[in-house]
């Protein structure tokens, strides 16, 4: 079964039982990729490290022509 499908299943039950309808697919995805940034962000303040610029500083080092 496919999330839409499911999602319309639980929407009749809902109507059916006089509930409230579900939350659409993908409606809290934005919001929970904040929650994981900044999950990540207070992780790294914890362990002593940088908040952000990480992945490009770590880039720019990978990058970096070394010199002999």
């Amino acid at each position: 079964m496919s999330i839409t499908q499911q999602y319309l299943l639980d929407s009749y039950r809902a109507h059916q039982h006089g509930a409230p309808r579900p939350p659409a697919p993908g409606r809290h995805d934005l919001q929970a990729l904040r929650a994981l940034r900044d999950h990540r962000r207070f992780a790294a303040v914890v362990a002593g490290h940088p908040a952000h610029g990480r992945f490009r500083h770590a880039l720019r080092r990978w990058l970096r022509p070394r010199v002999l």
